[in-house]
């Protein structure tokens, strides 16, 4: 396989150095939008209590640049790389950026996070399993409806 063309899923956490409004998120949404778009990579973002979980997918050289660009964004503290996988198919390929605000009460009913999460855990304490989880329920419908583009 052509490693240059190779498409991957990178899946990371972290933590905000402060609380994001909901017009920090819009505009960050509307930045990452526009770059994300010019470089081919798709995505969803989940926010909830200044904790970020966050898949991209896309070329494989692309993602690792913008994972280190995120690594040295001031607000991000605590980046821990969840997932890192090649994919066949993109999951997230309508949205350059979809965003969807995950509540603590839709994250305790995922079977296999309920506990996770009803111990009051944010993101920034996923492990790779539990964030594999959280992609499946995502493919399998959770928020897709109310996703924003």
């Amino acid at each position: 396989m052509e490693t240059a063309n190779m498409e991957i899923l990178l899946a990371y956490s972290s933590a905000a150095t402060r609380p994001f409004s909901s017009k920090d998120l819009a505009d960050l949404l509307a930045v990452s939008r526009k770059n994300n778009e010019k470089r081919g990579i798709t995505g969803m973002l989940l926010y909830i209590d200044e904790s970020f979980f966050q898949i991209l997918e896309g070329p494989e050289q692309a993602l690792h640049t913008l994972y280190e660009t995120i690594t040295r964004d001031d607000r991000h503290s605590n980046v821990t790389k969840l997932i890192e996988e090649p994919i066949e198919r993109r999951t997230f390929s309508d949205w350059s950026m979809g965003y969807a605000k995950a509540t603590r009460a839709e994250l305790s009913a995922i079977v296999g996070l309920n506990d996770f999460f009803s111990r009051g855990s944010s993101f920034n304490k996923l492990e790779p399993g539990r964030a594999k989880i959280l992609l499946k329920a995502f493919g399998e419908g959770k928020w897709r409806k109310r996703l924003a583009k």
